[in-house]
């Protein structure tokens, strides 16, 4: 279950990780349509910035067109004197307007001093016009006009405005060329910092996803750990610590566990009482460091000779010990406390001071008896602690069974 907890952790993260790198690649391209929507709204300036030239065209075809073909026309008769006086008028009018936008234009300071003289020279070359519809209108013949004079007027404005004409499209042309090479430059710089960011960004998040990772796989080395510490301290808890048998604590919990089993199933249950021979005496004489040495040899004999995992033995108090059997019938249980008997006896611990034997020796009282629900539960302790003070009584070094 932890394992498929970490599991969903790790795909949240990876999951996580992801969606801030597709989001971090949408940016990008979103910064990058930007900037070319960009580029295409600076570039139509570009475009805007030849509205001078061509108000500067439009006002060259003026002259070189309704101007100058309306008195060639004058000189021929070929128009009546109210339409050439207006057409002069109306032109006259419109070249002030389109000058007079023009000059609304942003001027840098080095244009003013050629601006200056350009409208000087068309107010000059206006007035040469307006001359001549004033003497229309004083009634002079149109015949009299000098085209020598009126080509060389147009000319002359012609070069003057040309020369306009020109130098506004090369400086349109230059803040093209500047806008785009500081929009390349942008353009790099906004993508390398772009970049740089993304692979921060990325850096840190499988950083901080590493680092979860870690923290993770030390939380589970840290709950393993904890764990197994919980499960030495219960052991502990349960075990006493000289003899490493089971303790009292722990007898409670399985003798209460295994009587319900065997009266569940109708099995035979056995209980041993264990009490060592005189010793008392034997640590009077040898003291009580040979008599804790004693009694790990003692447990250690016990669980030499019970070997399967439903025999159960504990060392209940003192020198004092237990043994429960599950599904050992009254021959079996009294083939093993004789077989206890003859262990202890046969380990050979010297004992000068008992009246039974050289060695020491130990006395079992012993309980057998097919479980049922009428069985009272403390009885077959009270039978077996029974059993064990007649084995005493008999002499000891003796088991004594009660089946």
């Amino acid at each position: 279950m932890q394992f498929i907890e970490t599991l969903k952790l790790k795909s949240k993260l990876f999951f996580l990780f992801i969606l801030i790198a597709i989001g971090l690649f949408v940016i990008g391209i979103m910064g990058i349509i930007n900037m070319n929507a960009m580029k295409k709204n600076i570039d139509s300036l570009y475009f805007g910035s030849l509205v001078p030239v061509i108000e500067l065209n439009e006002i060259l075809q003026t002259y070189h067109g309704k101007l100058t073909t309306t008195l060639y026309r004058a000189k021929s008769l070929d128009l009546s004197k109210d339409n050439i006086e207006l057409n002069i008028e109306d032109s006259l009018k419109n070249i002030n307007k389109l000058w007079k936008s023009y000059e609304s234009h942003f001027k840098r300071d080095e244009e003013l001093e050629y601006l200056d003289y350009a409208s000087m020279e068309m107010k000059s070359t206006n007035k040469y016009f307006y001359e001549i519809l004033k003497a229309s209108q004083n009634g002079k013949n149109f015949q009299e006009l000098s085209m020598d004079v009126l080509e060389s007027k147009v000319s002359h404005i012609h070069n003057i405005l040309k020369k306009l004409i020109d130098y506004e499209i090369d400086v349109a042309k230059f803040e093209r060329k500047m806008f785009l090479t500081k929009y390349n430059m942008i353009f790099e710089n906004l993508g390398i910092i772009l970049t740089f960011i993304i692979l921060a960004i990325m850096f840190i998040s499988h950083y901080v996803f590493k680092s979860i990772q870690n923290d993770q796989t030390q939380l589970e080395v840290a709950t393993k750990k904890l764990k197994q510490a919980n499960k030495k301290l219960e052991s502990a808890s349960y075990t006493d610590m000289l003899t490493t048998l089971y303790n009292r604590r722990y007898f409670n919990i399985v003798y209460n566990r295994e009587l319900k089993r065997a009266k569940r199933d109708k099995k035979f249950i056995t209980f041993m009482m264990l009490d060592i021979d005189f010793f008392k005496q034997y640590n009077d004489t040898y003291g009580h460091i040979e008599g804790d040495n004693a009694l790990k040899t003692v447990a250690k004999t016990l669980k030499d000779t019970l070997k399967r995992p439903s025999d159960f033995v504990f060392r209940l108090g003192g020198e004092e010990f237990g043994v429960l059997l599950s599904g050992t019938d009254e021959s079996d249980s009294a083939k093993l406390a004789q077989e206890i008997c003859d262990a202890v006896r046969d380990s050979k611990i010297p004992h000068e001071k008992s009246s039974v034997h050289e060695f020491l020796t130990i006395s079992v009282g012993v309980v057998c008896c097919v479980a049922d629900d009428a069985l009272d539960d403390n009885l077959l302790i009270s039978n077996a602690d029974n059993m064990l003070y007649k084995a005493k009584d008999e002499g000891r070094d003796r088991y004594v069974a009660n089946v």
